[in-house]
């Protein structure tokens, strides 16, 4: 496999990596600049090299991994009978300069209900490097000249037609978070009801006034949700004093909901590297 596949796999499994390249190199090393491999915590994909030099990078890759760490690195390894390192010696004679680009676990979104606020979010995130869901009931709301400006957008997006919304759940991986924006009361309350029952989503957002939340909680405790489970939903959505909670203006509201699920995406990468 090709480190540019490998990259593509590491993002569709949600297995965090690390890319190196070859930045730099002065006098003999047995691979030319730009020489690129990818490292995961299991398997490595390509090659700067072999031996210690390559033996040096997968460890420091794998440090980098379980570290979490965000930030790149540079590696610079001396090839001499000279420049012992942990994994022996290589005797090209020369000098490599290394550049280690964390692959991190991207955040997934989905969004169910692709109206006038669900668009304006969709294309707010769009600017952001995730994985982002559309869906909706409704094929024309997820037309391809509707969504051009979104799918101009860094995030890798894919849209879900679905007759029924709340199969989507299923197809969505593991740790995507849900935001419950439908056209219809009864098709949000029947998201809201499914995500519940799945164990493998990260939150769950659910727009709209606290007056439908009262009526949304009674519901779901008739469908017999505990009060602890009914809590994994987050209603309203969006900063306080702002979006659905204040402004009504599409724009605003999604603006307000961008900005919470950035924080929501920070607090993730706190957890995952302590």
């Amino acid at each position: 496999m090709s480190w540019l596949d490998a990259v593509r796999r590491l993002r569709d499994d949600r297995v965090p990596g690390v890319l190196v390249t070859v930045s730099d190199v002065r006098g003999h090393a047995p691979r030319d600049a730009g020489a690129k491999m990818v490292v995961a915590a299991t398997g490595t994909w390509g090659s700067v090299g072999g031996g210690n030099l390559e033996e040096t990078a997968v460890a420091r890759a794998r440090v980098m991994i379980d570290a979490g760490a965000a930030v790149p690195e540079q590696l610079t390894v001396g090839l001499s009978d000279k420049a012992r390192t942990d994994h022996g010696r290589q005797c090209c004679g020369g000098e490599v300069t290394l550049l280690l680009e964390p692959l991190p676990v991207v955040p997934s979104v989905a969004i169910f209900g692709v109206g006038h606020v669900g668009l304006e979010l969709a294309r707010v995130l769009s600017g952001h490097d995730l994985d982002l869901h559309l869906v909706d009931s409704r094929p024309g709301q997820l037309d391809d000249v509707r969504l051009a400006r979104v799918l101009e957008g860094e995030a890798r997006v894919e849209a879900h037609r679905a007759p029924v919304p709340e199969l989507a759940l299923g197809s969505v991986p593991p740790g995507t978070h849900v935001l419950v924006m439908t056209h219809d009361h009864a098709e949000d309350f029947a998201l809201c009801d499914a995500a519940l029952r799945c164990t493998h989503l990260g939150t769950i957002g659910l727009i709209g006034s606290s007056a439908k939340w009262t009526r949304f909680r009674t519901g779901l405790t008739v469908e017999g949700h505990d009060e602890a489970t009914i809590a994994r939903i987050r209603c309203p959505i969006g900063l306080p004093g702002l979006g659905s909670g204040g402004g009504k203006e599409p724009a605003t509201i999604a603006v307000s909901v961008a900005a919470e699920l950035l924080g929501l995406f920070a607090a993730e990468r706190e957890r995952a590297v302590r």
